[in-house]
């Protein structure tokens, strides 16, 4: 059994933020994956978001980032999810705009919420997908507000062209390890 979780935080306010690029890949893989009519299902033992199809889990946490560990450590441990099957979905700002990297292992790199999953699930030692959305150009910014703000219309544009060409393969293969 694999589990796929996308992060994000819950509610329309952060729908299309940059902290939000994991729930945006996890819904358009599973609406190509399935197609369109997708039902998720609110978990409330889970407090996630989860669809499921033969062999794979997919789940958005519904808690907010810097506490997602626990819904991931539920699934995990409910599923009895070998960590060398789970892939977790994030934004990282140290990355470029537009760069991906599948990896498993490494460091969160300050992101709170793969520091909770980390915190909770005792290791770091499963598979990440991380999407670049970069820093703020005006060093004065704050990171946090940044990945809190949504996306412009060209991104989106982008991230779908990306979605395409690169994403929808990295996660496919993953699922086909």
């Amino acid at each position: 059994m694999k589990l796929v979780v996308g992060l994000g935080n819950p509610g329309e306010k952060y729908e299309y933020t940059r902290h939000n690029a994991g729930f945006l890949i996890l819904n358009a893989f599973v609406a190509k994956k399935v197609g369109d009519g997708i039902v998720w299902l609110s978990e409330t033992k889970f407090n996630a978001h989860v669809y499921r199809e033969e062999g794979v889990i997919y789940a958005k946490p519904q808690t907010f980032m810097n506490r997602v560990g626990e819904s991931v450590s539920k699934l995990v441990h409910f599923y009895n999810i070998d960590l060398s099957n789970l892939l977790v979905i994030h934004d990282d700002v140290d990355l470029i705009k537009g760069e991906f990297k599948l990896k498993k292992g490494s460091q969160a790199a300050g992101h709170h919420g793969v520091e909770d999953i980390f915190s909770k699930l005792g290791t770091s030692d499963f598979f990440r997908l991380r999407m670049g959305v970069g820093r703020p150009l005006d060093k004065k910014y704050e990171v946090e507000d940044y990945v809190l703000e949504k996306f412009s219309d060209e991104e989106i544009s982008n991230l779908k062209d990306l979605f395409e060409k690169k994403i929808y393969d990295k996660i496919d293969g993953f699922l086909n390890l």
